[in-house]
């Protein structure tokens, strides 16, 4: 990891930019994949599952007896905490669907929304190096919650053309529709687009690689609407002298075993805690089973070293982590400053992969500094807000008058003219 020492403010710019991959010909290369499925439907996607996934598939729409049999293959451990994490996954979640009042806003005008849900949503849940059935549950959950009817999901199969278990297990008792194994950008050109198996979804949602995200920001361009714009993981912990530097180095390296595009940073006002986690980090990634990954991810990650804890939380706010964890003496006073980030763990307790897996909050978030802008995704995410209105006589004398002024104001007279009508028609009755 990169070590800074007292870094000049003009600087801090500099240390907010993300890891860049070699993106050469990617845009080219993901256009050409939506291009064939939109075009060629299953077929395309059969020849892509070959190139890319080195599978030969017979059917892309897994069965109902390949998910009952998936069940035998979960432990019981294993299904026991999937529960506990689908538990308070739904008590979180559950509250943020509720009724909206009615709201009369001159006398006779009544305003209200009305939360519809989406009709079909497509969830892509990676496979690759970690099969990410926890993913499942952070979008299956809300949609459902939501109320969504149709609930499809893609994931790219092994070798043999199987889904991992895990995956099909969490994906059946959250209440998924339709499980396909497809994977890359194939799986979101088939969602957004639709082929001879693969439904269209009105809206898709989910992680993935640079071929996944870019396939998604392309799709947005041409009508499919996606959750957030989601790259590498990353975390940004801002410590002081108090801080376990035990606990800071494992949060750093829980984020930097994701993937070696991740990013982490540690920000603090002591050069000794600063220390002790460099010592710590460089301890507990040999020992990690995914320490290749990490170190590379290391590389482009920094322990950085500041005047204050006002810093910290200043450049924080600069940065807008996907994760923020704050370990100081005083935690919940500097969470109150917390202007940009997706999710927020405050005191040494509270370690991130408390949000990824089964605290209840949602662990799919912006990245990349999208924090400062864009939520994460939440029962919203998977609803429409359709406004409603309704006027009575005595609503349209009060307010007809003011809407008529306002028309005439912009020379949008057939604006007027819809409520002088009305107006007129009153003195009939």
């Amino acid at each position: 990891m990169k070590i800074f020492r007292y870094p000049e403010r003009e600087k801090w710019d500099s240390f907010c930019k993300r890891p860049s991959l070699d993106r050469s010909g990617l845009e080219e290369s993901v256009a050409s994949v939506l291009r064939q499925v939109k075009s060629s439907g299953d077929k395309a996607i059969f020849e892509f599952s070959v190139k890319f996934d080195s599978v030969s598939l017979k059917s892309l729409r897994v069965t109902g007896s390949e998910i009952a049999e998936s069940a035998d293959k979960v432990p019981a451990s294993l299904k026991d905490a999937i529960d506990v994490a689908k538990s308070n996954i739904e008590k979180f979640h559950g509250p943020q669907l509720f009724k909206e009042r009615v709201i009369e806003t001159t006398k006779g005008v009544f305003c209200w929304r009305k939360n519809v849900p989406i009709g079909r949503v497509g969830l892509y849940i990676p496979g690759g190096t970690a099969p990410l059935f926890s993913t499942v549950l952070m979008l299956a959950v809300p949609a459902k919650i939501a109320g969504c009817p149709e609930i499809i999901l893609c994931t790219p199969p092994d070798r043999n053309g199987n889904i991992n278990p895990f995956i099909l297990y969490t994906a059946h008792i959250a209440g998924v529709t339709d499980i396909f194994r497809i994977g890359g950008a194939q799986a979101i050109a088939a969602m957004a687009y639709g082929t001879e198996t693969v439904p269209k979804a009105d809206k898709i949602f989910g992680p993935g690689n640079q071929y996944v995200t870019k396939a998604k920001e392309m799709v947005q361009l041409d009508g499919t609407q996606i959750d957030i714009p989601a790259g590498p993981s990353e975390v940004l912990v801002i410590a002081d002298k108090y801080a376990n530097p035990s606990f800071v180095a494992s949060d750093l390296l829980a984020q930097a075993e994701h993937g070696t595009d991740s990013q982490v940073i540690l920000l603090t006002e002591s050069s000794d805690l600063l220390n002790a986690v460099e010592a710590e980090t460089n301890k507990q990634v040999a020992l990690l089973p995914r320490k290749n990954i990490a170190l590379k991810a290391l590389e482009n990650s920094s322990l950085i070293l500041l005047n204050s804890l006002n810093d910290c939380i200043e450049m924080s706010n600069l940065y807008a982590p996907e994760h923020l964890i704050i370990s100081t003496s005083e935690p919940q006073f500097i969470s109150e400053q917390v202007r940009n980030a997706g999710s927020v763990f405050i005191g040494k307790y509270s370690c991130e992969s408390a949000g990824d897996y089964a605290s209840g909050t949602n662990h799919t978030l912006p990245t990349s500094g999208y924090a400062k802008s864009f939520s994460g995704v939440s029962v919203d995410s998977f609803v429409k807000k359709i406004t409603f209105q309704q006027i009575s006589a005595e609503g349209l004398r009060n307010l007809g008058p003011v809407i008529e002024k306002m028309a005439e104001a912009e020379l949008l007279h057939g604006h007027k003219s819809a409520v002088t009508l009305r107006l007129n028609s009153l003195g009939n009755e």
